[in-house]
């Protein structure tokens, strides 16, 4: 089992967290609101620990469970205090009309984490294809993203040991399009499906 650091304290960071506990996985929750962290650490349960925000985290995973726009300034303020950590990026940076990244050219999120971490940490992207509701009550496919293959390795072990599917789909210039396939689903909730108990994921075929 994964030793997990959870920096933030909204809806992502309770769920994905809740799983963690259930995955006999050991958690830790660090928030700005130190009342919040303390809450959400009590809320799962399992041995759940509150760190101090900024100080190294306990977990060898740190989940970056943030808005699009939080992470890489979270990311730049802790700094060598992720060293040697396996940062985990979740984010979707829709644009204000969700039919577009709020960033523009051959970048994505976690790209830009993997510019201000520290060099001995690594940055793989996950979680970002999947709704809230869909992670909470069912068992989809967790694409992921990373150029180093022991971070996969480790984040592929902790999505199994939640009962998830890994899919790697390659290295992290690679996330930009799971950036994209957030915003697919988003629009196939609006559109061709129009509800949000859903997933994407791989079937295969043989024969």
């Amino acid at each position: 089992m994964s030793g997990i650091t959870l920096i933030g304290t909204g809806n992502m960071a309770r769920t994905i967290g809740t799983l963690a506990v259930a995955g006999g996985n050991t958690v830790e929750v660090m928030g700005r609101d130190q009342s919040k962290a303390d809450a959400l650490a009590k809320a799962l349960g399992g041995g759940a620990t509150t760190g101090r925000w900024g100080t190294a985290p306990a977990g060898d995973i740190v989940i970056t469970a943030l808005l699009y726009d939080g992470v890489v300034p979270v990311v730049a303020e802790y700094g060598e205090a992720l060293a040697g950590k396996v940062i985990v990026d979740i984010s979707n940076p829709f644009n204000a009309t969700f039919d577009g990244l709020a960033h523009s050219g051959e970048t994505s999120i976690a790209q830009e984490v993997a510019k201000v971490a520290p060099a001995s940490a690594s940055v793989v992207k996950g979680f970002n294809t999947i709704f809230r509701e869909v992670l909470e009550k069912g068992r989809p496919n967790v694409f992921i993203a990373g150029d180093n293959a022991q971070a996969k390795t480790d984040v592929a072990a902790f999505i199994e040991s939640l009962g998830l599917r890994p899919l790697d789909v390659g290295g992290l210039k690679m996330a930009r399009w799971l950036e994209g396939m957030g915003l697919v689903t988003v629009g196939l909730a609006g559109n061709g499906i129009g509800h949000w108990d859903f997933a994407l994921g791989v079937d295969e075929f043989t024969g």
